[in-house]
C-alpha cells in the first residue's frame, strides 16, 4: 500500500446535491422547494416559533407564578413506621454485637442510611436524610440521620431509643493530635 492508493471506504462521502440544473440532473426547476408558498421563494426565513399567524404558544399560557428556591434541600426520607416494620420482618439487623455482654434491656438497633439503603426503604446515599414521624415506634432505636421531625423525635425517644443529628462542621477543625495555634478560632 502507497499514500497515493489510499481512498476513503465507499459511501463515507457522498458529494452535495447540486439543485436547480435542469431536469436531467433530477433536481431541477423547482430545486427540491415544491410548488409556490412563502418557504419556496428565495430569502424566506420562518421563526421556529412561528404558528402561521395564529396566537402562538408563549402568549397563550399564562406566566409562570412563584418560585424556585436554590437554598432548597431535597431529602431522602423515611417514616418510623416503616423503619419499625422492617426491623419486624428482619430486613434490618437487630441485637448486640458477638461477644458483648448480657443485657437486661434489650440493645437498641441501630439505624442509618446505608441499612436502610439495604433493607430497601431509602433509594440512594447522595441526599441527606430526614426521619419523618408518621408510624409507631414498639423498640429502642439509635438513629442516626441528618434531620429529624418534631414527632419523629419524640416517638423515637419515647420508645427508648436515642437520635443523633450528623453535623457538618461550619468551620475548620484542627487535625487530630495537633494543637490549634494560639490565637486562631
Amino acid at each position: 500500500m502507497k499514500l497515493h492508493d489510499l481512498r476513503p471506504p465507499d459511501g463515507a462521502h457522498t458529494a452535495k446535491t447540486r439543485v436547480g440544473r435542469g431536469i436531467a440532473a433530477g433536481k431541477g426547476k423547482t430545486a427540491g422547494r415544491g410548488t409556490k408558498g412563502q418557504k419556496s421563494r428565495a430569502g424566506s426565513s420562518i421563526p421556529a416559533w412561528f404558528e402561521g399567524g395564529q396566537t402562538p404558544i408563549h402568549i397563550r399560557i399564562p406566566k409562570l407564578r412563584g418560585f424556585r428556591n436554590i437554598n432548597r434541600i431535597e431529602y431522602e426520607v423515611v417514616n418510623v413506621g416503616a423503619i419499625s416494620a422492617a426491623i419486624e420482618l428482619g430486613r434490618l439487623p437487630e441485637g448486640d454485637l458477638p461477644g458483648a455482654p448480657e443485657r437486661a434491656t434489650p440493645a437498641p438497633v441501630s439505624v442509618n442510611q446505608e441499612l436502610l439503603r439495604m433493607a430497601g426503604l431509602v433509594r440512594s446515599l447522595d441526599k441527606p436524610l430526614k426521619i419523618l414521624g408518621s408510624g409507631d415506634v414498639s423498640r429502642p432505636l439509635f438513629v442516626v440521620a441528618d434531620a429529624f421531625t418534631r414527632s419523629a423525635r419524640e416517638k423515637i425517644e419515647g420508645a427508648g431509643g436515642t437520635v443523633q443529628v450528623i453535623e457538618i462542621p461550619t468551620s475548620l477543625l484542627a487535625a487530630i493530635g495537633v494543637e490549634p495555634a494560639a490565637g486562631a478560632d
